[in-house]
């Protein structure tokens, strides 16, 4: 029996639907932060229910005790949390970038973005990575974008102190 027979019934490696390039029809639109207010509106009427439970049932019941009340508490801070940092995020990845770009003050080739958070209520913001349209690029540059308002918060500007020299044409 040769090996290729031995094998035959064994699953094979291979990438999920959602990782397989081939299947690539568009760009990735990243999903809105705004649907954190689902379970947190989730977890504020669970906690309702908790201390309506408390409320009701805490002298006749031996299931529903001091604990409840602390378990709604906890829940209603937590939704109130998820419901106050689903913030709306209305500056896409294409938006920012364009923002970046203006930023910089140089003819941008490469760039790369990253969505991220920043503050206690995880405020959106956009981590631009731009390199000069130069080959090899001259040039970087990081710029942070709000992804609620489009605002440039932050950017840094620099020679790129990078070598490439090893990957330039020789010839």
């Amino acid at each position: 029996m040769s090996d290729e027979d031995r094998f035959a019934d064994e699953p094979l490696d291979e990438l999920p639907e959602d990782l397989d390039v081939t299947a690539f029809v568009g760009p990735y639109t990243f999903p809105d932060i705004a649907r954190r207010r689902i379970p947190g509106v989730l977890y504020l009427l669970i906690a309702g229910a908790c201390v309506a439970l408390w409320v009701t049932q805490r002298d006749q019941s031996a299931l529903v005790n001091d604990g409840m009340l602390v378990a709604g508490a906890g829940l209603a801070a937590f939704g109130a949390y998820c419901f106050l940092s689903g913030w709306r995020l209305r500056v896409r990845e294409t938006d920012a970038l364009v923002e970046a770009t203006r930023a910089v003050g140089f003819p941008v080739g490469h760039a790369s973005a990253q969505l991220g958070w920043r503050g206690l209520r995880s405020r959106p913001t956009w981590r631009i990575l731009l390199y000069s349209a130069d080959e090899p690029p001259s040039m970087r540059g990081m710029v942070l974008v709000d992804g609620v308002d489009g605002e440039i918060l932050d950017q840094i500007v620099e020679v790129n102190p990078e070598d490439w020299s090893e990957y330039t044409d020789r010839t």
